[in-house]
């Protein structure tokens, strides 16, 4: 598949809000993986959450073109994917199945054109509803809209465009989402791309409520083992992440979430420990 076009829709603003989502976690986990020769990864993760404990087993595998997914929670659901790249020439297929809900399972379809992107993605059951998106443009100018189509109600349930500048040090977004009713604005500057140090801002806009939120963060390298994020926004929540390599490859991330406006209050914990050979 190329690599050089303007990527898929989902990507508009992705990089801004993953520095302001990823890590940032409300609960303790720990994770286990392993790999074979014949490269099947399997990972086995515990988490708590208040008082209530669950787990998972997640077994991967891949080869050229093909990629499997199999996840076995504790309540014995179990969910497939299978990837399939290039079945039609830059094309990437990807099919989701679960058990026992088998109605949540779904198909997805994506095309990469120097140019162009495409997706069309249909749920496995009698009545399903249709994503689809599309985006034009070259890796630094894109713009694109995605929708949701309803085929029981014959009904838009969604409709969202976007816009994106990406240059070697930057990236500026913005996406008119929630039908029309929210406005998002983001910019994300990397001050070191090699240790992964960087600054964000993002502002968005919902009509209906007449409401702003504006939230500002950054991510900065301590060494080349440790690296420290941050956010805050107007409303007052403060949230931290600490993120180790304590072996390589094996990550310890602690994460808090304060509320600045009521200190008082119990704030928000998360610990996860992933060990990987």
């Amino acid at each position: 598949m190329s690599n050089k076009g303007p990527g898929l829709f989902s990507d508009i603003g992705k990089k801004a809000k993953d520095l302001l989502t990823r890590d940032y976690l409300s609960d303790h986990k720990f994770s286990v993986s392993t790999y074979s020769e014949s490269g099947v990864a399997l990972t086995a993760a515990t988490v708590k959450k208040g008082g209530y404990s669950s787990g998972d087993v997640q077994a991967q595998y891949a080869c050229k073109n093909i990629s499997v997914d199999v996840k076995v929670d504790t309540e014995s659901n179990i969910a497939a994917t299978l990837t399939c790249v290039d079945i039609v020439p830059s094309s990437k297929t990807i099919t989701t199945l679960k058990y026992p809900n088998y109605a949540s399972g779904k198909m997805e379809f994506q095309y990469f054109h120097p140019h162009a992107s495409l997706t069309a993605a249909v749920s496995l059951h009698q009545t399903p509803p249709i994503d689809f998106s599309a985006t034009l443009g070259t890796p630094t100018f894109a713009l694109g809209a995605e929708a949701g189509y309803e085929t029981a109600s014959r009904k838009l349930t969604k409709y969202t465009a976007g816009i994106t500048v990406t240059k070697p040090d930057s990236c500026a977004s913005i996406t008119l989402g929630d039908k029309g009713d929210t406005l998002t604005a983001s910019f994300i500057h990397y001050v070191d791309q090699t240790k992964g140090s960087a600054a964000v801002g993002e502002i968005a806009r919902k009509f209906s409520t007449n409401q702003n939120t504006f939230t500002v963060g950054g991510s900065y390298a301590v060494d080349n083992l440790t690296l420290v994020k941050l956010k805050l926004n107007n409303h007052g929540t403060l949230g931290t992440v600490l993120q180790h390599e304590v072996i390589p490859k094996s990550l310890v991330t602690i994460s808090t979430e304060f509320d600045t406006k009521a200190l008082d209050k119990t704030p928000k914990f998360g610990m996860c420990f992933a060990l990987k050979p």
